[in-house]
């Protein structure tokens, strides 16, 4: 598609998602069914309001079914289904509009995500696409009886392993997702929605006590240097405040949050979106708990010219003074999150480095960290 967003500075082509092409892949096989006849090409307005004129692929024309499939475009954007052929098979039925999940399609195993369990892992808008393409292609045609579409992604299985599918409890492939219909790239939104989708399946099962950590380096650290279960776990990327926000929304009862220095730091300052783009800040915070810890206005301004966390650190090290400038730190973020919980969240606060290990605890996170020990 040629529809284009900027992004620092980037130019950026849109694609459109998994449930686009199973909503169009549905409306050229219903209207092939009921029509009779063959359908190269198919028109859809996403959810957006964005039209797409899509390319019919892969038609098997029967008596009584009809399939195709539309081959997914993710644009500019990462996406493991990008490329892959979005099947729907639709045939006729006695009443009503009928969505499952075939070959390639999870299944949703725990409660808390958008379908219920046992359910195929088509999110609720695409189903909604769905079944409108099927009642408008029945009254074009003056079909009188029910429609039934069976969505497949035969490469599904292999896709979900490169998802967070299985952590989440949807097994045997992947889901069919998208709210606006479109693929935005680098998108902060597609990123919260798996935060939020994560969140809302471990309060459903009754899980309120969650550890969040930006990336990978922290579940490393975590598991290997502190010896806590991953089982817990949600990344939260840059987005520690929004995420402390989903904690409200699923009434969370404790949040251990355990992160490299150079992401954490941030907090000390109140900066709860971690990426660079919306704000630094590390060294002067450092430098401000230097001044605060009673060091030198000389060692402050060397910390001022470091370029890196790490580098500060072994500063900070060579001048014995690593300590109480931790000590400051971690009583700088334990006062930023706070602030931004709400009353009956426990929160605290794991930093570490790689070459030092922890480098400062808050207070009380002993305590959450003993509640999540393998």
């Amino acid at each position: 598609m040629d529809h284009f967003i900027y992004k620092d500075q980037k130019k950026l082509r849109l694609g459109y998602t998994t449930g686009t092409c199973a909503a169009a892949a549905t409306k050229a096989a219903a209207r092939m069914l009921l029509g009779g006849e063959r359908l190269y090409e198919v028109e859809l307005i996403t959810p957006k309001g964005i039209p797409l004129r899509l390319k019919v692929e892969q038609i098997v024309m029967e008596e009584n079914k009809v399939s195709c499939a539309i081959r997914k475009d993710a644009g500019d954007d990462y996406d493991v289904t990008n490329g892959a052929y979005v099947y729907a098979s639709v045939e006729k039925i006695k009443q009503g509009y009928e969505i499952d999940g075939g070959e390639g399609i999870g299944r949703v195993t725990k409660p808390g995500l958008d379908q219920s369990v046992g359910s195929a892992a088509i999110n609720t808008v695409p189903r909604q696409m769905m079944a409108e393409v099927m009642r408008e292609a029945a009254d074009e045609y003056a079909y009188e009886g029910g429609l039934r579409t069976v969505i497949s992604v035969p490469e599904g299985v292999d896709m979900a392993k490169k998802t967070l599918n299985e952590k989440m409890g949807i097994v045997g492939g992947i889901s069919i997702l998208g709210t606006s219909g479109i693929v935005e790239p680098m998108s902060e939104a597609a990123l919260t929605d798996t935060i939020r989708a994560e969140l809302s399946m471990y309060s459903a099962q009754g899980q309120k006590d969650i550890i969040i950590t930006p990336g990978n380096y922290g579940e490393t650290f975590l598991t290997e240097k502190l010896g806590l279960d991953l089982s817990h776990t949600v990344k939260c990327s840059n987005f520690i405040g929004e995420t402390i926000d989903m904690a409200y929304e699923f009434r969370l009862t404790s949040i251990l949050l355990i992160g490299h220095l150079g992401k954490l730091v941030k907090l000390g300052s109140g900066i709860m979106n971690t990426h660079s783009k919306y704000a630094d800040g590390r060294m002067e915070t450092l430098s401000s708990c230097v001044l605060l810890a009673g060091g030198s206005a000389e060692l402050a301004r060397r910390i001022l010219d470091c370029n890196t966390t790490d580098e500060a650190v072994e500063v900070l090290w060579m001048a014995a003074f690593l300590q109480p400038v931790m000590e400051q730190l971690m009583r700088k973020i334990k006062s930023a999150l706070l602030q931004r919980a709400y009353e009956g969240l426990e929160i605290e606060a794991v930093v570490f480095s790689n070459r030092f290990g922890v480098l400062g605890k808050t207070e009380g996170a002993e305590k959450l960290m003993l509640l999540h020990r393998e």
